[in-house]
């Protein structure tokens, strides 16, 4: 960290060698840090994980009382109209929690606000490592402990932020307790915030160098879309014809119905003549 408005990271490479330090980017690290900002958006992420599912019986859902549990007067007894009201044993509970959405709604450049302050002051901190890309062939926890031993997070909450969605490197730290890997477009401030080290991957700032998982499903839509056309102009030109074969058909048949209706209706005509003659 040079000065308020300069601030550097130590950067390794994907096997944990260290190499020269990189400036952050001014535009997203100028040193600014909003408490309040930070502390409203960790308070709704907080509680936007609540499922409100909590909820007790009032004396209406208890089962039971329905009658009087002794009559009004000549008892000596105080009254009382239910056994499930809420000073008896068993009864229903009053003004306990029901089923409802804690959800909290921040706008969205608060958010971007809360998220750059808490990159800031992890910047402050020295608290931010840049790494090269890390492109792992299959899942290994081995590799994520191994750069975490170079990079000096063993025993710290570390929160790794990769260049788009990397599921080998996601699995990978799955198994470990105080690691979290994520895209960093998907970093909130609560887990910023939650680390104590942030391992950022290169080109995660610009997503220059995104894996190419987007670029590949875009062009298996296009491909799928081509094919369907296909598929659709070839089916229209094989349906076409057995649906004029058909066509065809029923009129040689209606016609064919006319001819035999008529040839049937002459004779019929020619007996009716003969025996008005007669």
């Amino acid at each position: 960290m040079a000065d308020a408005k300069n601030f550097q990271a130590k950067a390794f490479s994907a096997k944990g060698t260290s190499r020269d330090a990189v400036n952050l980017p001014s535009d997203l690290f100028d040193g600014t840090v909003h408490m309040p900002a930070m502390h409203q958006a960790v308070k709704a992420y907080l509680a936007n994980q609540r499922q409100g599912t909590a909820k007790t019986k009032t004396r209406s859902f208890v089962a039971g009382g329905n009658q009087k549990p002794w009559k009004q007067k000549g008892t000596g007894r105080a009254r009382q109209g239910s056994i499930r009201a809420p000073h008896f044993v068993g009864g229903g509970t009053v003004f306990g929690p029901i089923p409802r959405s804690y959800a909290q709604y921040v706008p969205r450049q608060v958010r971007a606000l809360a998220r750059k302050s808490a990159l800031n002051a992890r910047a402050r901190e020295g608290a931010i490592v840049l790494v090269e890309a890390l492109d792992f062939d299959a899942p290994k926890t081995k590799h994520i402990i191994t750069l975490l031993e170079k990079v000096g997070g063993t025993e710290k909450k570390v929160l790794i932020l990769t260049n788009g969605a990397k599921p080998n490197v996601f699995l990978s730290g799955r198994n470990l307790p105080k690691v979290h890997v994520m895209p960093y477009s998907d970093v909130s401030t609560y887990h910023i915030l939650w680390s104590d080290l942030v391992v950022i991957e290169d080109g995660a700032f610009d997503g220059k160098t995104a894996d190419t998982t987007a670029d590949t499903t875009a062009a298996t839509t296009a491909d799928t879309k081509a094919t369907s056309a296909r598929k659709r102009v070839t089916g229209a030109k094989k349906t076409s014809a057995p649906k004029q074969e058909a066509k065809a058909k029923k009129t040689a048949a209606r016609a064919k119905a006319k001819t035999k209706v008529a040839s049937e209706k002459k004779p019929a005509a020619k007996k009716a003549a003969k025996k008005k003659e007669k």
